[in-house]
């Protein structure tokens, strides 16, 4: 929290080293929103101008990462209101995507009907099985009650079991068993 707290008195390399312990997750975030490498790393670069010129705002240096993703989906939601048209995930762009829990590359039904769902859905589920958020890290990100954060990914599994009725849903779904 030291280099919060020099970054946020100035100092570009604090600032710099903050941004590159979070870089991965935070990409990989924006990545599964917007789906199009070129558009990920413009909104990658937006959220990072939009940190360091309101680093200023962050009241509690603790709560550094949690802060940067919201920024990070609040661009990526900005971004696709703003796109004309959505865009197809191609598979080489997959191969990008390893996460521990959930091969996506392996589970392509699985990501695609990750994309069907509302934003509300899609950020909870995303945080929790992607980024391998708690449920409680994922209310403070969203801003939203512990219990509704709950209900986001019930009711987002459920949407999911629906659509998918097969072995990716619970692949998926068996990395959280609370």
């Amino acid at each position: 929290m030291e280099r919060v707290k020099q970054a946020q008195a100035g100092d570009a390399e604090a600032f710099s080293s903050l941004i590159a312990d979070e870089q991965d997750k935070v990409y990989r975030m924006i990545f599964a929103y917007v789906r199009k490498e070129d558009d990920a790393v413009d909104v990658y670069q937006q959220t990072v101008m939009s940190a360091y010129e309101n680093l200023h705002k962050l009241t509690e240096p603790a709560y550094f990462s949690t802060w940067l993703v919201r920024i990070a989906i609040n661009k990526s939601l900005t971004y696709i209101k703003k796109r004309d048209r959505e865009q197809a995930v191609s598979p080489e762009t997959l191969y990008l995507l390893e996460a521990d829990t959930v091969p996506i590359a392996e589970n392509l039904d699985l990501w695609q009907a990750l994309q069907t769902l509302n934003d509300t859905y899609k950020t909870a589920l995303l945080l929790r099985y992607y980024s391998d958020y708690t449920i409680a890290q994922i209310a403070d990100i969203t801003e939203q009650p512990l219990g509704t954060v709950k209900t986001q990914i019930r009711r987002g599994l459920r949407t999911l079991r629906k659509q998918l009725k097969g072995e990716a849903y619970y692949e998926f779904a068996q990395a959280d068993d609370e």
